[in-house]
């Protein structure tokens, strides 16, 4: 198999589960050594770790925080290059996701939605940014295709989501030329967990698709290495992996 992320060093935030754990996966196969955030799925996070340190040992390392605690950030940054001695990447993709009904929308929503999915994503790419200027190396922000289509009862999300698309151009800007900042806007993938999209919901959602069909976590991840390993003059740019959902509604 290919190893055209040899040697780099990526930060993957949110990595134990779902579409991180894909991206965890689908960079390590491609050579990449992996600092591998976490906050409250341990286990899953150290099955992880020795499941792509079995493949390649002392490849992969974890770091535990609460990413809205903005003052470890730096930390998590610093504790990368201990480990490694380099960062080429990071991909901001932890994330918060459930409804937020207009009217019912409180402080701790509002902090917490777009605290996740903005808040951290810009103070972690600051913190960031000297280690990847270093190097040449790049951003992904996973995004999501509700940045440019709200989700109705999901007004706090979508703003954040917005918010993240936003600043992911703007960082382009900021950071050019040494750094290259994309984002990946996913659609239909994963469900929720909470169980908010019943059967209905999810057949409607997919009818929407072009396709017809719902994505898979490696979709994202086949986007993210695409991005990282095989895009040295796209920055600025996001790219929607739904199927053909935003076009189509």
């Amino acid at each position: 198999m290919a190893t055209p992320l040899e040697g780099k060093v990526i930060l993957v935030t949110g990595a134990a589960r779902r579409i991180g754990a894909a991206i965890a996966r689908r960079l390590h196969a491609a050579g990449a050594q992996l600092m591998l955030h976490y906050r409250s799925a341990e286990a899953d996070a150290q099955a992880l770790q020795a499941e792509l340190n079995a493949i390649r040992a002392d490849s992969v390392a974890l770091v535990h925080a609460d990413l809205l605690h903005i003052a470890g950030l730096p930390i998590m940054i610093k504790n990368t290059l201990a480990r490694f001695e380099r960062l080429d990447g990071l991909v901001n993709n932890a994330s918060s996701f459930y409804s937020t009904p207009f009217g019912e929308i409180t402080h701790r929503d509002w902090e917490d939605l777009i605290g996740t999915n903005l808040k951290v994503p810009l103070f972690l790419s600051q913190a960031a940014a000297p280690a990847l200027k270093k190097s040449g190396g790049c951003i992904v922000n996973i995004v999501d295709i509700h940045a440019e289509r709200p989700l109705r009862n999901y007004a706090v999300y979508s703003v954040a989501k917005t918010g993240l698309a936003g600043l992911t151009r703007s960082l382009a800007r900021e950071l050019g030329p040494e750094v290259r900042v994309n984002g990946v806007s996913p659609g239909p993938v994963m469900w929720p967990e909470d169980g908010a999209f019943d059967e209905v919901t999810r057949q409607r959602v997919i009818s929407h698709t072009v396709l017809k069909r719902a994505g898979e976590p490696d979709d994202v991840a086949g986007a993210v290495l695409y991005l990282i390993a095989d895009a040295p003059y796209v920055t600025g740019q996001i790219i929607a992996v739904d199927g053909g959902r935003s076009i189509n509604l």
